[in-house]
């Protein structure tokens, strides 16, 4: 398990190897449409003008323009683009608020709620030596498929989003199945209690206990004739 998420770490921040930036300058993601790069910031000298290039996906890379130039092209200003997030909290989780913050929070609970599930139904099976699903694993599959749902949506995760949709209703359904049967259960104990009839599956029979079931008779002996010889 640690060697999964060790690898799936990596390949999250590893950056593209087709993407080469000069030692020493600074790299914003781009993304133009369906086009996906990064914006290399450099600095002749401490404090001296900026020049920009991007760098795509897929090796290319842009010639070299001054802040001027980038900032009639695309709108905003170069030092704009490269301003790093405030904290290095939001350069790790790639948000720049606090308000973004909240999101990630949801979705490191939905991501904690579905660990929760499997953790609860691996160690309820353990100590039954069986495969068993308890209740509180579908309501914590629930909360957790809401939670990154909510969380997917704001990432803006088509697949993710569609992911987690069907779940959700299955989940639901589920519970309601469970409540239904203690409901189902509770009535049928209610009525054993008053002397009612229950339900058995073919219409309403008194339940009564079982008759002793009555000696087949022994069935009488027929002499073979070899018996017949014999005697």
């Amino acid at each position: 398990m640690v060697l999964l998420f060790g690898l799936g770490l990596w390949l999250v921040w590893n950056p593209n190897p087709a993407i080469k930036p000069d030692p020493g300058t600074q790299v914003q993601t781009l993304q133009l449409g369906p086009i996906k790069g990064v914006v290399e910031v450099s600095r002749a000298e401490e404090g001296g003008p900026a020049r920009a290039r991007v760098l795509y996906r897929d090796g290319s890379a842009s010639q070299p323009i001054s802040a001027a130039e980038f900032e009639r092209t695309f709108g905003v200003s170069l030092d704009r683009v490269a301003a790093r997030p405030s904290t290095p909290l939001f350069r790790l989780l790639n948000i720049t608020s606090w308000g973004s913050l909240l999101w990630v929070a949801i979705g490191f609970a939905g991501q904690a709620a579905m660990f929760g599930r499997m953790a609860i139904q691996w160690v309820v099976s353990e100590k039954q030596k069986q495969s068993v699903i308890p209740e509180a694993f579908w309501w914590l599959s629930l909360v957790g498929g809401i939670s990154l749902f909510s969380y997917f949506a704001w990432r803006q995760d088509l697949i993710a989003v569609l992911g987690q949709t069907s779940g959700v209703v299955i989940y639901a359904r589920n519970i309601r199945l469970i409540h239904k049967q203690r409901r189902r259960a509770a009535r049928a104990a209610q009525r054993l209690e008053n002397g009612d009839t229950v339900d058995l599956g073919g219409g309403d029979s008194p339940l009564e206990p079982a008759a002793a079931a009555e000696p087949k008779p022994a069935r009488p002996h027929i002499p073979s004739p070899v018996e017949i010889v014999r005697t």
